[in-house]
C-alpha cells in the first residue's frame, strides 16, 4: 500500500496593498509659528525668571557680561570720553539687539 499525501492546496493569492501614509505633514508657516511660538514663551518665562533673581544674581545674568566686554574694549582703546565711548559700545553690542525707542 502506498502512501500518498494529499497534494497542498495553493495558498491564497495575497495582494500586497499599501499601507496609506497617515503621517500628516505640517505646512513649513506652522513649523514656523510653532518656533515663534516657542520662542515667545520662553522670552515670557525667562523675563519672570529674571524678576524673581536677587539683584546680584540679576546683574550678573543681564548686565555685567556685557559691560566686562565693553571695559575691557574700553581700557584697550583708551578713548578721551571713556563713558560716551562705553554707552556707545553697549549699544552697539547689545545681545537683546536694537532696543525700542521709548516715549
Amino acid at each position: 500500500m502506498s502512501e500518498t499525501t494529499p497534494a497542498a492546496a495553493p495558498a491564497p493569492a495575497v495582494e500586497e496593498t499599501k499601507a496609506e501614509d497617515t503621517t500628516i505633514s505640517a505646512p513649513i508657516n506652522d513649523a514656523a509659528e510653532a518656533a515663534e511660538s516657542e520662542k515667545a514663551a520662553n522670552l515670557v518665562q525667562n523675563k519672570m525668571n529674571l524678576q524673581a533673581l536677587p539683584i546680584r544674581a540679576y546683574l550678573d545674568q543681564t548686565v555685567v557680561p556685557i559691560l566686562l566686554d565693553g571695559m575691557s574694549a574700553l581700557v584697550k582703546e583708551r578713548p578721551p570720553n571713556p563713558i560716551e565711548w562705553l554707552a556707545a559700545y553697549l549699544i552697539r553690542n547689545n545681545p537683546q539687539g536694537a532696543s525700542q525707542p521709548q516715549n
